[in-house]
């Protein structure tokens, strides 16, 4: 069995940020893109992720809730059929894919309702397949208020 850092161990690297050192919460990725460029606008006028470039073709991300992070990664296969399929939560949904469309992305599937939720899936323009949902009526289309 693993053994989990004190919490004064966790913080006192100053190489790690403490929000990040959640047991069991996702906080890095990588995400597999033809034209780093592309994906990082895509992202960033989509979900709101804000973008550092550290070089031409290294982009990294940061979103919105600052409990993940990651970087776009060029050589490695994109995901176009779901196997791990990752959603993000989005407040308008429609407003959201309209957003994929405009940043060079495709809708896939959706939105649909599941239970008091919409989620849609998504193809971004390197064609990973990610998932996108939100809670309670839609702002545009059916269920609306």
């Amino acid at each position: 069995m693993s053994q989990r850092p004190t919490d004064s161990a966790a913080t006192d690297d100053p190489g790690v940020e403490a929000n990040l050192m959640r047991p069991g919460g996702l906080s890095y990725l990588e995400i597999p893109a033809t034209d780093p460029e592309r994906s990082a606008a895509f992202y960033a006028g989509v979900l709101g992720w804000d973008v550092d470039w550290r070089s031409p073709g290294d982009a990294r991300f940061r979103d919105v809730t600052g409990h993940l992070i990651g970087r776009w990664t060029t050589g490695r296969a994109a995901a176009p059929e779901p196997g791990l399929l990752p959603y993000c939560y989005v407040e308008d949904i429609d407003g959201a894919l309209a957003r994929v469309a405009a940043h060079g992305g495709m809708l896939l599937g959706g939105p649909d309702p599941e239970g008091s939720l919409w989620i849609a899936r998504v193809r971004d323009p390197a064609g990973n397949v990610i998932g996108l949902w939100q809670v309670g009526p839609r702002r545009d289309g059916p269920g609306r208020d």
